[in-house]
């Protein structure tokens, strides 16, 4: 199975390209709203805000919507999803508009994407089976990863050709032009859980504490967020390049992009050379490793090497969080599956955006550089056991069931399929 095996798909280009143009169209509107709230308010602190804005919501999104990908047709949630976030960004582009309904419409239109990440995610998995899903998980992240690159290197030069709402209507156009791949590139399927009502599903389905309830899924979920430690260079790129005494917008730049090209690298490594079952074996070592690098920081090596190692992390990051993603699917029964998704996906953006908050408070005290490592060695710590765990269980089980064979834990005998 190749990469090109998966760009044949059809339906797996359409949603491929239609996230492709939502990232691209994202990364532009940070910098526009970012610009925008510094030009009225002249104050840090309130722009800061607004851009986490663009981050924490999604985790209340995550959490008390992503039933409806499986309650209702996944096409239909994304299409429908993609329109709302093309209307909420348009009403922000008027000219004029007050600060706080600024804020809120920028609020509901994150706390949308946990659920379309969820129905995104549990929709790629109707579209690809086996080996081809962890092929367009790498796939996927690799346009990710580089739609980040770009709008670290290129996003601030661009937003100094347009103004903010100018930016903000492009981002309007590409929620728009992403509706239209899904609607058209896609076809229908029927909702995996048609027949269960909104209670019923948040009380029986994969929410929070059904994923809790299963030791496999509760191992993985907290590797994989464990990307709140490992967030810490880009969080505090700017800090860091300073104290190696290099605080210019290059080196910045390439701290900040160190990690997304070591996560293209990891991606198209792990995803097209290493067999599944190493892959799933390797998860828990993976996450250990990926603190190493950044311990090493502490030994303050220059600029190259630190892009270096903060590149390395990346790449073993991005080799476990693809498999956890791939695992969860995996695992979870198709009628909670976007439930499940969304659990995964929502926490993972929050608990980076805290990462970010939590590095910035400590580096106060004892440095970025110091901080970086020791983010590195509390990230370790904190995987061991999950690590552990996740090992354990796959011991446990020669092979892991998937969607359709049902799952082990309690939680699960006790709803139908």
């Amino acid at each position: 199975m190749t990469f090109a095996d998966v760009l044949a798909v059809g339906e797996f280009r359409a949603l491929w390209l239609a996230e492709l143009f939502s990232q691209l169209g994202d990364q532009v509107a940070r910098v526009a709203i970012a610009v925008l709230v510094y030009q009225r308010t002249d104050s840090a602190a309130l722009t800061g805000l607004t851009y986490a804005l663009t981050y924490l919501p999604s985790l209340v999104g995550g959490l008390t919507l992503s039933w409806i990908g499986d309650r209702y047709p996944r096409r239909q949630v994304i299409f429908v999803i993609d329109l709302l976030r093309a209307a909420l960004v348009g009403l922000m582009a008027l000219p004029g508009a007050p600060l706080p309904v600024l804020g809120v419409l920028l609020a509901a239109m994150t706390a949308l994407s946990g659920p379309f990440k969820a129905a995104q995610l549990a929709l790629l998995a109707d579209v690809l089976k086996g080996e081809q899903y962890v092929l367009g998980l790498s796939i996927r992240q690799i346009t990710i990863q580089s739609a980040q690159i770009a709008g670290f290197l290129g996003g601030g030069l661009l937003a100094q050709g347009l103004t903010p709402s100018t930016g903000l209507v492009l981002d309007a156009a590409t929620f728009a032009m992403s509706a239209l791949l899904v609607r058209f590139g896609v076809q229908h399927r029927q909702a995996a859980a048609a027949d269960r009502g909104p209670r019923r599903m948040l009380a029986g389905g994969f929410g929070l504490a059904g994923v809790w309830r299963d030791p496999r899924l509760r191992s993985l979920i907290a590797l994989s967020w464990l990307a709140g430690f490992y967030i810490m260079p880009e969080g505090l790129a700017a800090p860091y390049a300073d104290a190696l005494n290099d605080g210019s917008a290059v080196a910045v730049g390439v701290i900040m992009a160190a990690d997304p090209v070591g996560s293209v690298i990891g991606a198209f490594i792990v995803g097209r050379y290493v067999p599944e079952a190493a892959r799933s074996r390797a998860v828990g070592v993976l996450a250990l490793l990926t603190g190493v690098p950044l311990m090493v920081c502490v030994l303050r090596p220059d600029l190259a090497v630190s892009a270096v190692l903060f590149g390395l992390s990346g790449a073993f990051s991005m080799g476990y969080q693809m498999q956890v993603g791939a695992l969860f699917v995996q695992i979870l029964p198709d009628h909670s599956r976007a439930q499940g998704m969304g659990v995964l996906s929502s926490g993972l953006i929050t608990v980076q955006g805290l990462g970010i908050l939590a590095g910035g408070v400590t580096a106060a005290w004892i440095g970025p550089v110091m901080t970086v490592s020791l983010a590195g060695l509390v990230g370790i710590v904190c995987g061991a056991y999950p690590a552990w765990a996740w090992a354990a269980a796959l011991r446990r089980t020669a092979t892991l069931p998937g969607p359709t064979e049902g799952m082990v834990s309690s939680a699960t005998r006790e709803q139908p399929h």
